[in-house]
């Protein structure tokens, strides 16, 4: 490959590159780029070449704390960086940013960061959050430029010394390709009752067992109104319970509708997408699709997930974890008319046009390759 115009893009996951980067690779494509994925395989992996994105492997335990298998996967990125040399590494995730970036900066490979959320290291003060904040300095010390998806990161990491001010920037979460979500052509039957659909990746941290308990507070008043759950099954610390899922669905608090690769048609048949999130996010994916799609949202007031639902406005913000207070929103947003409620989804597809198309993402990492 010609590592003159070629950038490398790490991440944790080829899942990850194709549901949530695909509009900035192919813009990168089209400005002459050739984008290599450096990611562990996964059952997604074989899709990237039918977007003509090139793939090396890399062994990657995403959520392990193992400083063997870090050191190890520290020397496989100086390995295969020292080899193909690439214009630019675009680092994602936590391990990417930090073991890729101190390997691209020993080979002399420019880095452009993207801290997409913080993850749950920086929910406490435990001694592996002190040393992911050192890592991070250290890996980012000589970033080209380090991408934020809400201003309270970029805050947290320039007031603690993570990164320097000048080389941060921000970014309107991953972007939303305002061509392919799309508002409904025609409103949504409500005559089977108001539809609330939460899509996320199925962690305790995702507020979701708050959703259930502010169903059941729901359905007492409104018996038909519908919860309804998207997302994929997790392993590991943290993780959802399929038990606790199945249990909800059998006393027929939730319907788990299981995950998808095309969250559009599911967008498409609920009346408010619902995030009561605590986890670290960067611009939750979730929000910006059911925007795009004119759809009322329900959100934490957290980092992310304020920038995008103004209360009142487009939706609600209601405390994280605070199951009582999220079911007197919903409750509010069934008492609205389904004039206001409409009008609420209009805005919400104005706010996606005017600050989250992913062509401003596009142009801002275009800008940041040209720098150089």
């Amino acid at each position: 490959m010609s590592a003159g115009k070629t950038v490398i893009l790490s991440i944790n996951a080829s899942w990850n590159i194709l549901n949530f980067r695909l509009g900035l690779v192919r813009g990168l494509q089209e400005a002459g780029y050739q984008v290599v994925a450096l990611a562990p395989a996964d059952a997604y992996t074989q899709q990237l070449a039918d977007h003509g994105i090139g793939y090396l492997p890399i062994a990657m335990e995403p959520r392990g704390t193992s400083i063997l298998a870090d050191i190890a996967l520290f020397w496989r990125y100086w390995r295969t960086l020292r080899r193909v040399r690439p214009a630019a590494f675009l680092g994602y995730t936590i391990k990417p940013n930090i073991y890729g970036s101190l390997a691209a900066h020993l080979v002399g490979v420019p880095t452009i960061n993207n801290i997409a959320g913080l993850g749950e290291t920086f929910l406490d003060r435990r001694p592996v959050n002190r040393l992911v904040r050192f890592l991070y300095r250290v890996a980012l010390s000589r970033a080209r430029v380090i991408f934020f998806q809400n201003p309270d990161d970029r805050a947290l990491f320039v007031d603690n010394g993570i990164v320097d001010a000048a080389r941060s920037r921000l970014l309107p979460g991953s972007g939303i390709d305002l061509s392919r979500f799309t508002p409904p052509s025609a409103p949504r039957d409500e005559a089977e009752g108001i539809s609330f659909l939460l899509v996320a990746r199925l962690l305790e941290a995702k507020g979701i067992a708050d959703y259930a308990a502010a169903a059941r507070i729901v359905r007492q008043q409104y018996p038909s109104a519908r919860f309804r759950l998207l997302g994929i099954l997790q392993s590991g610390k943290g993780a959802l319970a399929r038990e606790t899922i199945a249990g909800w669905e059998a006393d027929g608090t939730i319907e788990f509708l299981g995950s998808s690769d095309d969250v559009r048609p599911f967008l498409a048949g609920s009346d408010c997408v619902v995030l009561p999130t605590y986890y670290p996010e960067g611009t939750p994916r979730s929000l910006l699709e059911a925007a795009a799609m004119g759809r009322p949202l329900i959100a934490s007031d957290v980092p992310g997930c304020r920038e995008i639902v103004r209360d009142g406005d487009n939706g609600f913000q209601v405390p994280p974890r605070d199951p009582e207070t999220l079911a007197a929103t919903m409750l509010r947003f069934i008492a609205m008319s389904p004039a206001e409620r409409a009008a609420m989804g209009a805005r919400s597809r104005e706010i996606a046009e005017r600050e989250y198309d992913e062509q401003i993402v596009v142009r801002r990492y275009l800008e940041a390759l040209d720098a150089g």
